[in-house]
């Protein structure tokens, strides 16, 4: 697999981590490829294209196995956009759930990222995504 590809993947698996691909996570997932390169370059039939690729692969060996295979793709810098990519993703819908961790630091550890790599990551994620009217 090519790294765009593998990226894609580890977000779709972090959209769909419960196996169902929700309209709300559909749209996370495509706000966080959308304006990135290559991805921007592939309009819309060619993210439907992709998307529709992995989600058949991902229906046939699983979230965890698709992530394992897109990590072995990528570059120690490309490990690391994907895992923010992925808790971007996860943090998209609210504060992160038990089970949301759980995958984050199972993908953190399929990519090979150190604590301190996670830490920054989701310190940054809370700060984007925190209320802007404070109670």
């Amino acid at each position: 697999s090519d790294a765009p590809t593998a990226v894609a993947a580890i977000a779709l698996a972090a959209g769909s981590w419960d196996g169902v691909l929700s309209m709300a996570g559909s749209r996370a997932v495509r706000h966080a490829l959308d304006y990135r390169h290559p991805y921007r370059d592939y309009g819309d039939a060619g993210m439907v294209k992709l998307m529709d690729g992995l989600l058949k692969a991902m229906r046939q060996k699983g979230a965890q196995h698709l992530m394992v295979e897109a990590a072995e793709a990528l570059t120690p810098r490309q490990r690391a956009t994907a895992y923010a990519v992925a808790a971007e993703i996860m943090r998209s819908d609210g504060p992160l759930q038990a089970d949301e961790r759980n995958i984050l630091t199972k993908l953190a550890t399929t990519l090979e990222l150190t604590a301190a790599d996670t830490e920054t990551v989701l310190a940054v994620m809370d700060v984007l995504h925190a209320d802007v009217v404070a109670d």
